[in-house]
């Protein structure tokens, strides 16, 4: 379940991170009180679980309590990218002086967490990746171990971030562990003109499986969704909806995100976000190509799996599955590497479909889909 920016900037705050001041309403007439108790001039920021709204109007800065009330008029009941705000949040300016990205995120296939940082921050990460790599430190934490100091250290060490980010590195840290998290970001994580240190924005995903233990969230809040992120739901695929043209599947979240990349490095805009997990079937490997592949905006469709717990040849059971059931008129391209990976692809062979074609390298993959989606 994805928290709004508020919920995520109050669980920020509950585990010792710095926020800066920050209500949220429904009401015009409210904002313009509240910025009046925060200082007169404020930001109000759209809330809603999706990214890009600061480019869609969403965030705006406010002058006075007036221009807070006429600002949050103009944002509630907007639409972007398929969600209506319903509230925003209005919080006190920061005078930055420099802005970073930090994150957790599960890795299903190495079976660890995989902390992502850059001293380039407020911007999409997947661009900076793209056109800058080599700012981007990715580390593996052992789930076991945790992150302390010694390994914060080492993460703001790696990525280029001052050190008196350490010790936010290690509460984040706190958040995903205590709060069941799969995900905690931070984009921008900030350093103001004053030395400061400051989370301006949140995302935090919370694991399902464990509501149980984190009965305070409830069902999560309702809010309009994307019907394809609903049927994917439904089905228990962990997918989220993008901008691109292609079609992204992988097991596990770290191999996902690096998919991402490669794909943007390779021109090309992804156009999801689908683990099908570390234990994926057939049956699960054929639900996540019917939801991408019902996707107008899909162009070609990048199947990258590295074989642990999932075996190859079950992904490949379920490529066929899913090619055999529906009227396939959009290409595949398949990378299978590691458990049963010759098993797998002797499948995909055999079945000849003139659709799907396998490429033996993640950036070969990745270049041939972007190539597809291009001349589609």
């Amino acid at each position: 379940m994805d928290l709004y920016e508020h919920q995520a900037r109050e669980l920020f705050e509950e585990h010792g991170i710095p926020v800066p001041r920050a209500e949220i309403t429904d009401s015009p007439k409210e904002a313009r009180e509240i910025a009046r108790r925060l200082g007169g001039r404020v930001v109000v920021k759209a809330q809603v679980k999706t990214g890009g709204r600061g480019k869609a109007g969403g965030v705006k800065l406010a002058a006075d309590p007036a221009a807070a009330e006429l600002t949050a008029r103009q944002i509630l009941g907007m639409d972007i990218k398929g969600h209506t705000v319903g509230k925003v949040m209005l919080a006190q300016p920061v005078d930055i002086d420099s802005e970073f990205y930090v994150s957790y995120v599960l890795d299903r296939a190495a079976g660890r967490f995989l902390a992502i940082a850059s001293a380039e921050g407020g911007m999409e990460i997947e661009e900076v990746a793209a056109c800058r790599p080599e700012t981007v430190a990715r580390i593996l934490v052992d789930p076991v171990e945790g992150v302390t100091s010694a390994k914060a250290a080492e993460i703001a060490d790696a990525a280029g971030l001052p050190p008196r980010t350490v010790d936010v590195l290690v509460r984040l840290w706190q958040v995903l562990v205590r709060e069941d998290a799969l995900l905690v970001e931070v984009n921008p994580l900030v350093r103001t003109r004053r030395g400061d240190i400051l989370a301006l924005d949140g995302k935090v995903t919370l694991d399902d499986n464990a509501r149980f233990r984190q009965a305070r969230w409830g069902d999560g809040p309702q809010e309009h969704h994307d019907p394809l992120e609903v049927e994917a739901a439904a089905r228990g695929l962990n997918y989220v909806k993008l901008d691109g043209e292609v079609g992204v599947i992988g097991n596990g979240a770290g191999l996902v995100m690096s998919t991402l990349d490669v794909v943007a490095g390779s021109g090309a805009r992804p156009a999801d976000f689908l683990d099908i997990g570390g234990g994926a079937s057939a049956r699960i490997m054929a639900d996540g190509l019917s939801v991408i592949l019902s996707d107008p905006a899909v162009k070609s469709v990048f199947v990258n799996v590295f074989g642990g717990i999932t075996a190859c040849d079950a992904v490949a059971d379920g490529i066929v599955s899913a090619v055999d059931s529906i009227r396939l008129t959009k290409p595949l391209v398949v990378r299978l590497d590691g458990n049963n990976a010759a098993r797998g692809r002797a499948i995909l062979r055999d079945r000849a479909h003139p659709l799907v074609e396998q490429v033996t390298t993640m950036d070969g993959a990745a270049r041939r889909a972007a190539e597809l989606a291009r001349t589609a």
